[in-house]
């Protein structure tokens, strides 16, 4: 029996040898394992992170986008109303009465002879107004002037333009900003 010994007690060692190396094989996978879950657990935690910040971005670009949509909304509307102001001006200006037109013509001969002595002025076709009227050399009736006058010296080489659209362009353009802040506060 000394055989069945010998064969017993290598198969006993053979089995522990094998249980040893299982049992460290066991603990390097349980290590890799360990070591994998952690390494994963890091990357899903950058992933989240990206993500996260990939989806703040994407609301500030979305919520600056919508900002500038409504400036754009209001900017024009403004930019609407400012226009109807003007031609609701104009429009005012031109349909003013007579005597009142004549006021203004006189007002904006004056202010011309500064420019110009003895004025020759161009009215609007069908303007009722003399030469004697407005204290000028002469009137000229003329179909390119809606409103408003256009004086010139005798020689033609020295014109002031005084129409309503002029003069009122020129007062819109230099008062834009007190327009607005008076408009739109």
């Amino acid at each position: 029996m000394a055989l069945d010994d010998v064969v017993s007690e290598i198969k006993n060692a053979a089995e522990q040898t094998a249980a040893g190396i299982l049992a460290e094989a066991d603990k390097d996978v349980a290590a890799i394992m360990a070591e994998a879950d952690k390494e994963i657990s890091a990357m899903k935690e950058k992933e989240d992170k990206k993500l996260a910040e990939s989806v703040e971005r994407l609301k500030r670009q979305e919520l600056s986008s919508a900002e500038l949509e409504s400036k754009k909304i209001v900017l024009a509307k403004k930019k609407e109303i400012l226009g109807r102001a003007f031609d609701e001006t104009l429009a005012s200006l031109e349909n003013a009465s007579v005597e009142d037109k004549l006021q203004m013509y006189k007002k904006m001969v004056a202010a011309g002879k500064s420019v110009i002595d003895n004025p020759k002025v161009y009215v609007p076709a069908g303007c009722n107004v003399s030469a004697a009227d407005l204290g000028v050399s002469e009137v000229i009736p003329s179909e390119k002037i809606a409103s408003g006058l256009i004086l010139e010296n005798d020689d033609g080489s020295l014109q002031v333009d005084m129409q309503y659209r002029t003069i009122l362009q020129s007062v819109w353009d230099r008062e834009m900003k007190t327009l607005s802040d008076i408009l739109f506060g």
